[in-house]
């Protein structure tokens, strides 16, 4: 079986999986400490397209973020971690509605 490369972000939409290639582990917002100013959103590159708002929260969606750290100086709480263990824990399945759906901001 050959291993899925996951190159474009529609590869990574269609999949479900983060390009084998990125070394740097993907990044998480703890919402605990997020004030929702959507910083980060706007400095995510539209290449990767991860962050959404869903619902009240803003969210990466791992298998789209490159852990290229676009984010990390925009956001004025420091509320963005790296997410060592997205493996373990996933994406729930309501975050993918976001990405290539009407509300895709990155479209």
């Amino acid at each position: 079986m050959t291993a899925f490369k996951a190159g474009s972000r529609a590869d990574r939409i269609t999949e479900r999986a983060r390009n084998e290639k990125w070394k740097n582990p993907p990044l998480r917002i703890e919402m605990l400490e997020c004030i929702n100013c959507d910083a980060c959103l706007r400095h995510c590159p539209p290449q990767f397209g991860a962050i959404f708002n869903h619902g009240p929260d803003v969210v990466i969606v791992p298998e789209l973020c490159s852990g290229c750290d676009k984010c990390l100086p925009a956001c004025p709480v420091n509320c963005i971690y790296p997410f060592e263990d997205w493996q373990a824990k996933g994406s729930p399945v309501e975050w993918w509605d976001h990405a290539a759906g009407p509300d895709d901001p990155y479209l």
